[in-house]
């Protein structure tokens, strides 16, 4: 997976995830089908299951919200250890935490097997607004010095006496975010001015990439997606 054009990784991985999208949650076998490409694609991309497991947390939040679900919607009810719950919500919580599990997971192996660069060329050659792709990439390039900054206005904070506790803490938080943002743009003032001055005119050179797009097989993985949520729900 490593060698294949970023390009085409990045158009598999959208349609994969546009066919989960599409497929109806009530197709369980579809699902563990998707669950069972997305641990090859984990085992071909040589990515330790726990690393994927923990990065995939991310989403606790999503599926906090969808536990909810079932206590509210409308139509016929079902009784689970004393709980009146609704069918439809129950549904609809499966459905956003398998389509959001898969959609993680899908993003987890594309980032873990393209470097940020990769994506970068990946999104240019497939036509993606130029605004959008040198505004990725100044978001790239600079938000390690962004957090850098950060670091050492918490030390300056640390180094007189400052405790994060309670609401009191919260005033100087805030005042930190705005000196953040103030330094982070006269930062993006003095980078422009200086790109100006070397000859920038609105667009950022071409990047480039040796590896050979090959558009069949980004096909390849939402095709058999298709074909299995098809084919499952024709014959379940």
């Amino acid at each position: 997976m490593h060698e294949l054009a970023p390009e085409t990784k990045i158009l598999s991985a959208l349609l994969f995830v546009i066919v989960v999208v599409a497929t109806p949650i009530q197709n369980l076998v579809a699902y563990s089908l998707f669950f069972l490409i997305l641990l090859i694609l984990i085992r071909l991309a040589k990515l330790p299951y726990r690393t994927v497991f923990i990065r995939s947390l991310v989403e606790i939040p999503f599926v906090l919200f969808a536990l909810l679900m079932p206590f509210f919607g409308t139509g016929p009810k079902v009784q689970f250890l004393g709980l009146e719950l609704y069918e439809a919500g129950i549904w609809a919580g499966a459905g956003i935490v398998a389509k959001g599990t898969i959609g993680v997971i899908t993003a987890i192996i594309l980032s873990a097997s393209t470097s940020a660069r990769e994506i970068l060329i990946g999104l240019e050659k497939l036509r993606v607004p130029a605004p959008l792709v040198s505004i990725a990439t100044f978001m790239l390039r600079y938000l390690n010095v962004i957090n850098d900054e950060l670091g050492r206005m918490k030390i300056a904070r640390e180094s007189r006496g400052f405790e994060e506790r309670g609401l009191r803490s919260w005033r100087i938080l805030a005042q930190t975010v705005g000196a953040l943002f103030i330094r982070s743009y006269e930062r993006g003032e003095r980078v422009y001015l200086a790109m100006l001055s070397r000859g920038y005119i609105g667009a950022m050179p071409k990047l480039s990439d040796e590896k050979d797009s090959k558009l069949a097989v980004a096909l390849v993985l939402p095709g058999a997606a298709a074909l299995v949520s098809i084919t499952t729900g024709v014959m379940f």
